[in-house]
């Protein structure tokens, strides 16, 4: 089993006991703002058993069906986790609007408070980790969870905050509008997450920063040959994938430009761990004078 894959199902573990915890606080004050907090948490388990299942299938490795791998099925689980939130932020605000329509008294608010405060400071903890842990190991699952735990955090935070308000005020209708709140910022957080998602799906260029290195390490790496253009670039979750056109002297061998070739890949791939890099070799009658010029 990778790292990868038990950091994923650890989280399985973690989202079921905040789960646990939450609900409880919910069952013992009937707050429908800790209901709501309890709801994110269901989609935070449903979102990391498909994190971990689609870390075991992008952990595959390459096959006749799937020659590029099967990396892009992170991207699917985030797909998921987008829409798990925004339908648990639609039911949410179902709920608000019943209780804004006849306001709930709130029982046992102290022991209620107390045990979502414990859950909110596990999440946390494990939100930072996911978030390290994903960028660390290019694990769009991974870092997909842990945002999604950090609101998770702020509307937990939000809602004891609220109830202590509305405790202290005596305005019950606090309760329903920080839900409502609550589901406003979970319906954000999932449209990120499903538009980063649709990003990679759609084969969209790495970064501007990290395409700045890529073109720098050609140059430095591509002694004896005269220009490279046509850089193109993607990702698919852990993995990314990189090709260009290669200008050399057209009197030299195919053996000097495959040494040339092997040079830039093997400078690509100590920079970036899980790299496809495919090069176009063309001779000096085909330099389009611009991209990355050598001489």
């Amino acid at each position: 089993m990778t790292e990868t894959t038990r950091i994923a199902a650890f989280s399985v573990l973690v989202g079921i006991a905040v789960l646990a915890m939450k609900t409880l606080a919910w069952w013992v004050t009937g707050s429908v703002a800790l209901l709501s907090d309890a709801l994110e948490s269901i989609v935070n388990v449903a979102t990391a058993l498909a994190a971990l299942l689609a870390v075991r299938i992008a952990e595959r490795p390459a096959d006749d069906g799937h020659p590029y791998g099967h990396h892009k099925a992170e991207l699917f689980s985030a797909t998921l986790e987008g829409v798990l939130i925004i339908l648990a932020a639609l039911f949410i605000l179902r709920e608000a609007w019943a209780a804004w329509a006849e306001p709930r008294a709130i029982a046992a608010p102290a022991l209620g408070i107390a045990i979502t405060g414990i859950a909110s400071v596990v999440n946390g903890l494990w939100a930072a980790y996911l978030v390290s842990a994903g960028r660390r190991l290019s694990s769009p699952a991974l870092g997909a969870d842990g945002r999604h735990l950090w609101t998770d955090v702020i509307s937990s935070a939000g809602v004891i905050l609220g109830i202590g308000l509305a405790l202290a005020t005596g305005w019950l209708w606090l309760d329903p509008l920080l839900a409502a709140l609550v589901a406003v910022n979970i319906l954000w957080s999932g449209a990120k997450v499903i538009r980063g998602s649709a990003d990679e799906l759609m084969d969209a260029a790495v970064p501007a920063a990290d395409l700045a290195r890529l073109r720098e390490i050609i140059h430095e790496n591509a002694d004896g040959a005269l220009e490279a253009h046509d850089l193109r670039t993607r990702n698919a979750g852990r993995a990314t994938f990189v090709e260009f056109h290669l200008i050399v002297p057209g009197e030299m061998s195919v053996l000097d430009a495959h040494a040339i070739c092997d040079r830039i890949e093997a400078a690509l791939k100590a920079e970036i761990s899980e790299c496809t890099v495919t090069i176009h070799v063309e001779p000096e009658h085909k330099a389009k004078a611009s991209g990355i010029v050598m001489t």
